[in-house]
């Protein structure tokens, strides 16, 4: 009887430490994440090229977001040239794509290049696209020059409040609305780009 009570605490003893041994086994490593949110990293995944850029030059630098905060500081007069987004993002506030910003380029004269972008895609390393997102928002009001909305989808209203605005490869299923004519004229968009509702001044 004795045997058979020191066999069954050795056999309970064995699976004991068994079962404590595989549950300390090294776990497979997690997938490393796209990005933080409102990170200013640049990922061969991402579209942000900022030539010439560097850490004492914010106006040349690039933002990659996910979350909404992240994308309101980001097109802010303090954000950066380049905002390109990681996944889909939904707003339900009036936002402003406002200040003034430079890509890190030359023009022939050696002036700085002045452009502003939102990307609403990412790419790989040969810069062909990889996914489209959408930016949902009631009013994006567009006050930068030289700005671009580019691969992707806007749903809501754009107010354009600046010359030469630029949709690229993007659809806005909304209206877009000029505050002057001038504003209108020098708008342009693609072939690739559709909008599905009005254009015209609204003052």
């Amino acid at each position: 009887m004795k045997r058979l009570r020191a066999n069954a605490f050795i056999l309970a003893l064995i699976f004991i430490i068994t079962l404590f041994a595989g549950c300390n086994q090294p776990s497979a490593p997690s997938p490393t994440p796209k990005s933080s949110p409102g990170t200013s990293m640049q990922p061969t995944s991402s579209p942000a090229q900022s030539p010439g850029a560097t850490g004492e030059d914010v106006k040349t630098t690039a933002s990659i977001v996910n979350t909404p905060e992240a994308f309101e500081k980001a097109i802010s007069k303090d954000g950066t040239w380049i905002i390109c987004l990681l996944d889909d993002l939904t707003i339900d506030k009036e936002l402003t794509l406002e200040g003034e910003f430079t890509n890190g380029k030359k023009d022939d004269k050696g002036n700085d290049v002045i452009q502003r972008k939102i990307a609403l895609y990412t790419q790989d390393e040969n810069r062909n696209i990889t996914e489209r997102f959408t930016l949902t928002v009631p009013k994006l009001t567009i006050k930068s020059p030289n700005a671009s909305i580019q691969h992707g989808t806007v749903k809501g209203d754009i107010y354009v409040d600046v010359n030469n605005f630029q949709l690229i490869d993007t659809t806005v299923e909304g209206n877009v609305y000029f505050t002057n004519e001038s504003h209108k004229s020098t708008f342009s968009m693609d072939d690739k780009s559709k909008i599905t509702g009005v254009q015209e001044v609204k003052k």
